[in-house]
């Protein structure tokens, strides 16, 4: 029991840094482009975020049961997990890097599973969950957001060319409010599952290993002998979420809206609204999608119909060596915590 409680300490840490490590994932654009100030920026963002992890459970089942095998699972698996996770957000956090916090969560979570099936890789559930839900979305959707966002940016620049800049900064200036807002949702959606999933997992393996029979009735809900995501869970994700994105992530905040190519409110609104719309979708079909990945190619593939040779690619490649590196990195840091656990 005592192990299950921290557990959810860490599951609680690390949704909190997800929060303000991921909030320039929904504010970066409506910040730099000074449609509101970084203070109201965070406060739709939080609120959002809070509505979109209030909604649907299917991206949790998939971080639950569908990437590795439950049977091999501790709770001190899941908790070197989270720690993998935490670790690695903080460092990228700290360096000003746009990581993944679903990939380095899935990654720590596939290293520590690794460790406590003592080498045995096949713990991991290659064909219908990692290879489809992780490894191919990791690839294309960056590709996806980079295509999409360029081509709204195309439609929009031919449907507004008789416009005077006045009139098209007015205009967006309003939309992109609401492209932030459903960015912000759609953040949510996907990212909070996830912590829902993991503590899930937590609660089943409790469950299994016998570790709440002895528990008093008050604590009885505790128990859970499937994946059904109880309604508490999804309550404490949610709120942790929104408390961590009112917190700010500024390191990443300048690195996403300053640093990478400069934004104007018709920039903000097509980057927001293609990565919203991708991030829907993959929540829809239970796809813990890195909402990093999107909107940081949305907005490259913004800026480069913009002008090509006005988006940072030397910041990109920075941006692209961490996402190549939080999976592996993540995981093998997820193994030596698991191996030490078990040590003793």
């Amino acid at each position: 029991m005592l192990l299950f409680l921290i557990v959810v300490l860490a599951a609680i840490a690390f949704e909190y840094i997800n929060g303000f490590h991921d909030a320039a994932n929904a504010i970066a654009t409506v910040v730099s482009t000074k449609v509101l100030t970084p203070r109201q920026a965070i406060a739709l963002a939080a609120f959002f975020n809070l509505t979109g992890a209030l909604t649907g459970t299917a991206v949790a089942s998939t971080i639950g049961k569908g990437i590795v095998d439950t049977g091999v699972i501790t709770m001190a698996t899941v908790l070197c997990a989270l720690l993998a996770a935490i670790i690695w957000n903080l460092v990228t956090w700290w360096m000003g890097l746009p990581s993944s916090s679903s990939h380095a969560l899935i990654g720590g979570l596939c290293g520590a599973a690794v460790a406590s099936a003592r080498g045995d890789w096949s713990v991991l559930k290659w064909n219908t969950g990692l290879m489809p839900k992780v490894v191919a979305p990791m690839f294309t959707s960056p590709v996806i957001g980079f295509l999409l966002g360029a081509l709204l940016m195309a439609l929009l620049f031919a449907v507004l060319r008789s416009f005077t800049p006045h009139i098209v900064h007015k205009i967006f200036g309003k939309a992109q409010l609401v492209s932030a807002a459903w960015m912000a949702h759609s953040h949510g959606t996907n990212d909070a599952q996830k912590t829902m999933g993991i503590i899930t997992l937590a609660l089943f393996t409790g469950t299994k290993s016998g570790a709440f029979d002895n528990v008093p009735p008050l604590f009885h809900f505790l128990r859970t002998p499937d994946f059904a995501v109880a309604k508490w869970v999804i309550v404490l994700c949610a709120a942790t979420m929104a408390a961590g994105t009112a917190a700010g992530g500024w390191r990443i905040i300048r690195t996403l809206g300053h640093k990478m190519v400069k934004l104007q409110p018709v920039h903000g609104f097509a980057a927001e609204t293609t990565a919203a719309v991708i991030i829907q979708v993959a929540s829809h079909w239970g796809i813990p999608l890195s909402t990093t990945h999107v909107i940081s190619t949305s907005i490259m593939g913004v800026g480069a119909v913009k002008r090509f040779s006005g988006v940072k690619w030397t910041v990109v490649e920075r941006i692209v060596w961490a996402w190549l590196f939080t999976l592996p990195a993540t995981g093998l840091v997820g193994y030596i915590l698991a191996r030490a656990a078990a040590a003793f």
